[in-house]
């Protein structure tokens, strides 16, 4: 088997080989194809940067899967009984790992608290195996094995339990199962067959569920780890790759568009962090100190040429893709990407305090800097109506779809219905495309920004902290809010409530002037408006 660190050669233009570029071990290599492509790897096996970078690699994807092997970490030794099984390959490659609390009284117990697979090995049959080690494992050290089992009943792949002998805690515990454990799914070692584990079962499981936020508190703690530290091996792999460039002080598109894109997935990673239970910025992403060139490099969110493919019309009203311009057509990302950004209010105060131009080009530092990415939202004005254009990674365009379906469905059941005496209205979105990695969905622009964005103005601009204080403007937009997704709740099927979590809701603001809109009486305050989308 290849030991996963063949040496990386690229052509030049005039058919001359290169240098060598660093070496880049397997795991590099997939964090490296997930970045460029966000898992949809099958428009760009063909591209010559990409069969240069990853040659053979799914060959050995595939070899090293079947050479996986697992390494219990003994459970004496896990802090707070929380251990964790390495999924390893023969290379030493890391490839998953399985999450555990381990439990000594009253009665030797594993409960699975999460497995992580790396997106390329998934549906590979890595689960499978996995889950086959965990029941060694369990046999080898005589003890019950429980987990939560998100997978409905009818879904098929459900069997990847029952064909392990894993069965439901009912099995065991019968009408003595207390709430909350509906999905819990045991396994019982041989040593344990003819005993009646019904006591000791029921006290392990009331237990968890009273550690159940230390529980949530300690995975979010791991996941925070290992995630920044993902995040290190990921940078250090983009510098070993574009090594040569860097030193060179030579910038090429390709360079630009990989830190990019790295750079805003530490962005998201950040803002998402903040809120996790019993995260406390502790393993802080300060941490992750960037180069200079790097912070300096001029973004580019959409692929270079090389790992381009023919645009492609998702959905749209035909009516409205006639009224786009021809070089929109031919071009999509290009010439989405060159709109003015969306003038949203923290934005603006960004490019105030520095004195700068909204017609500025941004580097990879001003990203950083601003904690979110403002090239994302795109304006556009068709024959006088305002429109805004939305980059999303091109594997979720399914989901957009299906969100398109329900949010029109939805629209129909509520006119005229008011949450918190604010009208509820929906804004799907009309048209998207896919093109150079990225999907672009196109929305008509309300008069309203974000909800999050618009509690941090209230609660952060200096011209507003005072109405904030009066009015209670922040709790306001968050009843209304969430009001509004629960009548969306309300409103469709159980197969649909994932779909309503993913919604965006805006409230009414007047950008101009940078203030909410809302009516304030004798009687209280309500908004104008919300905006599903």
């Amino acid at each position: 088997m290849s030991d996963g660190k063949e040496a990386v050669r690229m052509k030049t233009k005039d058919g001359e080989e290169a240098m060598p570029a660093p070496a880049l071990g397997l795991h590099e290599r997939l964090g490296l194809i997930g970045l460029i492509e966000e898992g949809a790897r099958s428009e760009l096996e063909g591209s010559p940067a990409v069969a240069d970078l990853f040659d053979n690699l799914w060959d050995l994807v595939e070899r090293t899967i079947t050479g996986a092997r697992i390494h219990p970490l003994r459970p004496e030794e896990a802090r707070n009984g929380f251990g964790v099984l390495e999924i390893n390959a023969e290379t030493g490659e890391n490839l998953g790992r399985l999450n555990m609390l381990y439990l000594k009284k009253p009665i030797p117990c594993y409960y699975l608290v999460y497995v992580e697979v790396a997106p390329p090995f998934r549906r590979k049959g890595l689960g499978r195996l996995v889950l086959e080690q965990f029941r060694q494992f369990l046999q080898e050290k005589a003890a019950v094995g429980l987990l939560d089992n998100i997978i409905p009943s009818e879904d098929p792949t459900y069997t990847i339990y029952t064909k392990q002998a894993w069965e439901p805690l009912e099995a065991i515990l019968g009408d003595a199962a207390p709430g909350g454990t509906e999905n819990f799914m045991i396994y019982v070692p041989s040593r344990f067959r003819d005993r009646n584990l019904k006591e000791p079962v029921l006290r392990v499981v009331h237990h968890l569920i009273r550690k159940r936020a230390a529980i949530d508190m300690r995975d979010n703690e791991e996941m925070v780890k290992h995630t920044i530290a993902e995040f290190r091996d990921l940078y250090a792999a983009l510098l070993a790759y574009f090594d040569r460039e860097l030193a060179e002080r030579r910038v090429t598109p390709l360079m630009r568009f990989m830190f990019t894109r790295y750079a805003t997935k530490l962005i998201g990673f950040r803002r998402r962090i903040a809120g996790l239970l019993g995260y406390t910025g502790g393993d802080s992403l300060e941490q992750i100190v960037l180069d200079p060139a790097v912070l300096s490099l001029k973004t580019k969110s959409y692929a270079p040429p090389e790992l381009a493919s023919e645009p492609d019309l998702v959905f749209g009203d035909r009516a409205l893709l006639l009224r786009l311009s021809e070089e929109l057509k031919r071009n999509p990302a290009r010439t989405i990407e060159a709109l003015p950004n969306y003038a949203r209010p923290a934005l603006g105060a960004w490019l105030e305090a520095r004195g700068a131009s909204p017609q500025d080009a941004l580097t990879i530092g001003d990203f950083l800097d601003l904690g979110f990415d403002p090239t994302r939202l795109k304006e556009l004005t068709l024959d006088g109506e305002p429109f805004i254009f939305e980059r999303i990674q091109a594997r979720q365009l399914d989901r957009i779809q299906r969100e398109k379906a329900l949010l029109e469905r939805i629209a129909r059941v509520t006119v005229g219905v008011r949450v918190q005496n604010a009208r509820l209205l929906v804004n799907p979105p009309v048209l998207a495309v896919r093109d150079r990695g990225n999907g672009y969905v196109l929305r008509r622009k309300v008069g309203g920004i974000h909800w999050e964005e618009a509690v941090e103005q209230l609660q952060a601009a200096a011209h507003l902290r005072g109405l904030n204080a009066a009015v209670q403007g922040d709790r306001l937009i968050l009843g209304t809010v969430r009001k509004a997704l629960e009548e969306a709740e309300a409103l469709v099927g159980s197969g649909e409530t994932d779909l309503v979590d993913h919604f965006a809701c805006f409230v009414p603001w007047d950008l101009e002037l940078n203030r909410p809109r809302m009516v304030v009486d004798f009687h209280g305050s309500y908004l104008e408006s919300v905006w599903l989308a």
